[in-house]
């Protein structure tokens, strides 16, 4: 599993708004959330390509983040273009 650089992704989850319906876990295309001891929690912030998705669906709004802004997506842009990557941090 891909891993960006550490610390930096801008996923905020808020444990008092989950009601643990799972929609995270089902859409996250990193893993970055599972069911935990009957909690949902982060696995791997880390792997976090900031795509909006567990945001998207979450129907409680327990999770925030900034789409598409983050050094993961400077990385995925770089590997597509062959270019040096860079988010501006």
């Amino acid at each position: 599993m891909m891993k960006y650089l550490s610390n930096v992704v801008s996923l905020e989850f808020n444990s008092n708004k989950c009601r643990k319906c799972m929609m995270c876990t089902i859409v996250c295309p990193h893993r970055v959330f599972e069911f935990k001891n009957n909690e949902i929690v982060i696995n791997d912030r880390d792997r976090c390509m900031e795509c909006g998705a567990c945001m998207k669906n979450c129907p409680f709004d327990a999770i925030s983040l900034h789409p598409g802004v983050g050094c993961a997506t400077a990385i995925i842009r770089g590997m597509l273009t062959g270019k040096e990557p860079s988010c501006d941090c």
